[in-house]
């Protein structure tokens, strides 16, 4: 396995190892087993994941002598809501499950943030191990410690900081992830390249035909790239207050996207929107090239991420979602914008006038 370290300032007990490889199952047991980090584990994982890795991982897990559950819940990010934090709550309860516990997170971005979100809370805290099956979750929610679940009126608006202990990214989950769910972390991955890896975006426009079919070697090199941009704005910025915000580029309007259509809209595909909004209202603003923005919208469609907006998404909706942006600094929301490609910039405020026409602009 390779490993990418997550150094946290002086706090050694914070600090954390990525380990990625293929069909690592075995391997990831064996380092749970000789961790000693809890005396019982508890897998969480959604209903799809459950389905094809749920009974295989656990047997890996008892086979190393580990004492282990699983508590299920529906797949969606319409699971990710205080009910079902409450619901997975009570089952850890009901199983007696205590501080001598941790959890293990098995499935994508929804899984993560839940399980994170339950273990920075369970009885004050308990350890959590990060288990990404999904492309989005392994360069991008598994790594630096946010967990969260949505509300009514936003995405993310509950959460906590909370670093989990281990973190391993099995390759060969990749093989059985819907199209949809690969694109979701594709729109995260041009986002590294976008605002800090120039070779990586180049690299992204160059193999676009090795990227839909999956090539295994190509995939290991742009998920260990985007696995050590996420490190290094983490470890300079952990808690989101400075530098790490250069994250959320495309996420102000796309998160408001994605609310707003119910969250039909799957994050990487409202994020992809995001972006190209962002660019736009950068080049609107003269800090962004026409010709960069343009390279931006091409490589978000060549590999068939959504470029638009759909008509039945209202502005207004979009607009007053983000408003409530937990970005958001009194009356304005600041906004992750770009000079050119690999230097992003964080401007205070965007008018609402040009956000709001930059939407309708998007409307197809």
């Amino acid at each position: 396995m390779k490993r990418i370290k997550i150094n946290l300032d002086k706090r050694s007990s914070l600090s954390y190892e990525i380990s990625m490889g293929y069909n690592i199952l075995d391997r990831i047991g064996l380092v749970i087993a000789k961790s000693n980090l809890a005396h019982r584990y508890i897998v969480i994982a959604d209903s799809n994941v459950s389905a094809i890795y749920g009974a295989k991982f656990l047997a890996v897990l008892r086979d190393m002598a580990i004492n282990v559950d699983l508590i299920e819940f529906p797949a969606g990010e319409k699971s990710k809501n205080m009910d079902s934090i409450l619901a997975i709550v009570r089952k850890l309860i009901g199983l007696g499950v205590d501080r001598s516990s941790a959890l293990i997170a098995l499935g994508g971005g929804v899984a993560g943030d839940m399980t994170g979100f339950i273990a920075s809370i369970y009885m004050r805290s308990i350890p959590y191990i990060q288990i990404p099956t999904s492309l989005l979750a392994q360069v991008d929610s598994s790594i630096g410690g946010k967990t969260g679940i949505d509300l009514p009126e936003g995405k993310n608006l509950l959460g906590t900081f909370f670093q989990p202990t281990m973190v391993f990214v099995d390759l060969q989950f990749l093989n059985t992830l819907p199209d949809g769910e690969f694109n979701n972390g594709l729109s995260e991955i041009v986002k590294y390249g976008i605002i800090d890896d120039i070779e990586l975006f180049n690299l992204l426009e160059r193999e676009t035909d090795g990227i839909r079919k999956r090539d295994p070697d190509l995939l290991g090199t742009i998920i260990g790239r985007s696995c050590k941009i996420k490190k290094g704005v983490v470890e300079i910025d952990e808690r989101d207050m400075g530098v790490r915000r250069i994250l959320n580029f495309g996420h102000t309007i796309g998160h408001a996207v994605e609310a707003e259509s119910g969250y039909k809209i799957s994050h990487g595909n409202a994020i992809s929107v995001g972006m190209i909004a962002s660019a736009r209202i950068s080049e609107k603003l003269k800090h962004l090239s026409s010709g960069d923005r343009d390279r931006i919208e091409h490589l978000v469609r060549s590999i068939d991420l959504l470029d638009h907006i759909p008509e039945s998404i209202s502005t207004e909706g979009i607009l007053s979602k983000m408003r409530t942006d937990k970005k958001k600094k009194g009356d304005s929301i600041p906004f992750v914008l770009l000079k050119k490609i690999g230097l992003p910039f964080i401007n205070g405020s965007v008018e609402e006038a040009l956000i709001r026409k930059t939407i309708e602009g998007l409307r197809k």
